[in-house]
């Protein structure tokens, strides 16, 4: 009779460390759990599971024995970054691998002419750009966890940042990326020319979540570090004025280097925390910056400034040097651990809608703070219409997980009915597998899967994460009609 502990058959956990072990080094084979315990969840911590095997490879020759072991033993395999995305995707598999990319963090070239770098998957976001640096080139992509997220986990997740209105999501910043199928087959999608034969299966394998090969090196674009970048502040007294600013700005053919919204509650948070000196007494505020030459800058900072102030702006503050400009944006950056002070815990969200549509969306979060009896500070990618309410509770009363998940289902259905989609870049995981089945079609969710059984046919590779099933998608619609909850008469009905 087999031994469960945790949950994780003992027998098949031993042979499949033993066959990782006869091909990594001991201390890159884990199994015990006091080691697999620091990978049992991602930035997403209401759900976590202990993986069976924790594999530590450091090149992609191991990547591809680990992967041609696991495919033989038909064992599952979750690939990991650093652990800092916010939908549950490297949540592991007490059935499968967890396979970590930590090791293979190594900047492999710097190219200052062509502006590119190839680097292994491990290499932190920020890394990057303090490689490139020396040659007055930067990493676009600015995700706020920059600092510790991975370039192999922001191509899993297609990551932004507060600057992608402008540079792009890191689908755009992105050449080549080479990776190891479940077989073990290494392929290269892309190239560092301008363009690519046939169908565009890099922006494929881009935002694809770990569920179609395991990237083992990534060619990026690197751009020039603008000559100069200042920040607008503007206070408004009415959130539904703030969001109507930002449809203001892009509407005035003016694309800003980044164009952030927070709401009351975030500022204050922020506040206590960073004192980026925000006026506490507005409803929300924006953040607006403008980079290029001086002359460029001073152009565009002038005719930002005429439309938020036609936009019904209080108060507009523009940054005066270098040094208050990063306090701007430190308080914008340091939002999620701020409202960590505030809570025991907190659901960071992401979602999109259009840019018209941000106000009302703001006064729909109210209305669920109510409903649900839970605070929710804001802060939006607001140039792209990229949400993310933080929902505050205490993951210690299962009470309020519940309500925070329902919160969190009903702001996600309201984004596709207002016309966006239930993510813009932390990626679907297990956090948006049931809004999927809102935002889809069963046709569409099968072409899905198509293209996932095309690359992964035994449908090894963070299984049970993305697309959701056929089967999972009718009892969502079941229960959806047995609550009569669906909050908008513009979704489907199920």
């Amino acid at each position: 009779m087999n031994v469960r502990i945790a949950g994780i058959d003992a027998d098949r956990q031993a042979k499949v460390a033993a066959r990782l072990g006869q091909l990594l080094p001991e201390a890159s084979v884990l199994h015990h759990q006091e080691d697999t315990r620091p990978y049992e969840c991602d930035g997403l911590s209401a759900y976590r599971e202990l993986p069976m095997v924790v594999a530590l490879p450091a090149s992609e020759g191991e990547v591809q024995a680990v992967l041609k072991v696991c495919n033989d033993l038909n064992v599952k395999v979750i690939a990991r970054g650093a652990g800092t995305g916010l939908s549950g995707g490297a949540l592991p598999s007490r059935e499968g691998v967890l396979l970590s990319t930590a090791k293979m963090g190594k900047i492999i070239h710097v190219d200052p002419v062509a502006r590119v770098a190839r680097v292994q998957p491990g290499v932190r976001n920020l890394s990057i750009t303090e490689a490139a640096a020396p040659y007055g080139l930067y990493f676009a992509p600015d995700p706020s966890s920059q600092i510790a997220c991975t370039i192999g986990g922001n191509v899993a997740e297609n990551a932004g940042g507060v600057h992608c209105l402008k540079y792009g999501l890191t689908v755009h910043n992105v050449m080549r990326v080479r990776g190891v199928t479940i077989a073990g087959e290494v392929i290269e999608l892309g190239s560092e020319a301008l363009d690519a034969a046939g169908y565009d299966l890099l922006a494929l394998a881009v935002g694809s979540e770990g569920m179609l090969m395991v990237i083992t090196e990534v060619t990026v674009r690197l751009v020039p570090k603008p000559e100069l970048a200042r920040c607008i502040l503007a206070a408004y007294d009415d959130v539904e004025k703030a969001g109507n600013a930002v449809a203001d700005v892009i509407a005035a053919g003016i694309i800003p280097a980044g164009l952030e919204m927070m709401d009351q509650p975030a500022t204050r948070a922020v506040e206590e925390f960073v004192h980026a000196n925000y006026p506490l007494d507005a409803k929300a505020i924006l953040l607006c910056e403008s980079d290029g030459t001086p002359e460029e800058v001073a152009e565009e900072i002038e005719r930002m400034t005429e439309v938020l102030r036609k936009s019904g702006a209080t108060e507009i503050r523009v940054s005066r040097d270098e040094a208050e400009r990063l306090k701007f944006w430190a308080g914008r950056k340091a939002a999620f651990p701020a409202v960590g002070r505030i809570s025991p815990d907190y659901y960071c969200m992401d979602g999109t809608i259009p840019r018209k549509r941000l106000g009302e969306m703001l006064h729909a979060i109210a209305r669920l703070e109510k409903k649900y009896r839970l605070r929710c500070p804001n802060v939006f990618h607001a140039g792209d219409g990229n949400l993310h309410p933080l929902i505050l509770f205490d993951a210690n009363d299962p009470d309020e997980l519940h309500r925070t998940e329902q919160f969190a289902a009903e702001v996600l259905e309201l984004s596709v009915a207002y016309g966006g989609t239930v993510t813009g870049e932390h990626g679907v995981g297990i956090e948006k597998i049931n809004q999927m089945c809102v935002q889809f079609s069963p046709e569409e969710l099968e072409m899905f899967r198509g293209v996932k059984r095309a690359f992964d046919p035994p449908g090894l590779l963070n299984p049970d994460k993305n697309i959701p099933t056929l089967r999972r998608c009718a009892e969502y619609g079941k229960m959806h009609v047995h609550r009569g909850q669906l909050p908008h008469p513009e979704l489907p009905r199920f």
